[in-house]
């Protein structure tokens, strides 16, 4: 399965569902989002399998996507729900710091790799101080050989990035084309905070649908949250972005909670500077600070409630979604066309 293919799904609300599966890591990235060490969180398998158990081929996501931390520390986890997922219909695609790319991956790591549909690798000056990127790309040559569909995970910090020429450069030609690139941006949460040159979104009192609100998260500890921004990921996570529990809500559940909610509906409709500004006591500095707060105030979800009650609403609804990035737009204008590389044009 293509990336883009993935991607074409990234917009729809509870089309797709993250998996948080350990915080554990053993690369020391000095830009990790979720400052992941070999020491951190990482809890029963258990409630993830429960899970992924509840897909049917009538209720499931269309993509599960496998993160962490390193989710290639639990191979024998990953292959249990590749193949749990693929018996409902669900793509599965995972997300990996390819620590093992100089010396080869274990038989179980190598077995994780090639149960999922889609193998994205992360390359970056970060982890090129522990990784090389030439094993990197040797272990995603030999998976494209097999017919296997992989991507690179770059992160940049700008099109002006000297580093960005390079690394492109090299993986276009040492991989044929072959490989799609999805450029993002070096990010100021986790350990990032002391080398991103950006910052991060400022809230506004203007309607500014949110885009992470769409595809479900379920973290570290099996609890399942509306949102995949890392500083809700990292909590406390606020009461109206709490979805359930994957020990004790199935997959229905999760759905009907993300499409129905009244306060992740108007997150999606409107943003969370709207919603404070409107409802609430104003916005933080921040997009996502902004929405944490959310749940400060108890009159906030009422009053929300209230409007996405309306007549007319729903019309507002369909015409943020409509609004939401194609496949194309999940990276900045100058990026984009690195996705299409090795997507078959059809005939």
């Amino acid at each position: 399965v293509h990336l883009l293919d993935i991607l074409a799904f990234r917009s729809g609300p509870a089309a797709g569902l993250f998996l948080s599966l350990t915080r554990r890591c053993p690369l020391h990235c000095g830009h990790c989002s979720t400052r992941s060490t070999m020491h951190a969180e990482q809890y029963d398998e258990a409630p993830f399998v429960r899970l992924v158990a509840s897909f049917t081929p009538q209720v499931r996501p269309d993509v599960l996507w496998l993160t962490g931390g390193e989710p290639l520390l639990r191979p024998r986890l990953v292959e249990r729900l590749a193949e749990r997922a693929r018996e409902a219909g669900t793509t599965t695609a995972l997300l990996s710091g390819m620590w093992f790319a100089e010396s080869g991956p274990s038989p179980s790591v190598a077995r994780g790799l090639r149960a999922v549909d889609h193998v994205s690798a992360s390359i970056d000056r970060f982890h090129e101080t522990e990784v090389p990127r030439q094993a990197v790309l040797r272990q995603l040559s030999g998976l494209l050989d097999e017919g296997r569909d992989v991507s690179v995970h770059l992160v940049v910090d700008g099109p002006d990035d000297p580093y960005f020429h390079d690394a492109v450069r090299d993986i276009r030609t040492t991989l044929d084309d072959g490989c799609p690139i999805h450029v993002s941006l070096l990010a100021p949460v986790g350990r990032g905070v002391d080398q991103a040159r950006s910052s991060l979104a400022a809230a506004s009192s203007d309607p500014q649908p949110c885009e992470l609100a769409s595809w479900p998260v379920a973290v570290y500890d099996g609890t399942v949250i509306a949102c995949c921004s890392q500083l809700a990921v990292d909590g406390p996570i606020p009461e109206h972005l709490r979805l359930g529990h994957a020990a004790v809500d199935g997959w229905d559940v999760i759905r009907e909670r993300a499409l129905t909610r009244p306060m992740v509906r108007a997150l999606r409709t409107y943003g969370p500077g709207w919603i404070a500004d409107r409802y609430g006591s104003g916005g933080c500095d921040g997009y996502c600070e902004t929405c944490l707060v959310l749940s400060d105030d108890p009159d906030v979800a009422a009053r929300v409630e209230a409007h996405m009650q309306r007549p007319g609403i729903d019309t507002l609804e369909q015409r943020a979604a409509a609004l939401a990035p194609t496949a194309g737009r999940w990276v900045a204008p100058p990026f984009a066309e690195l996705l299409e590389l090795g997507h078959a044009v059809p005939a």
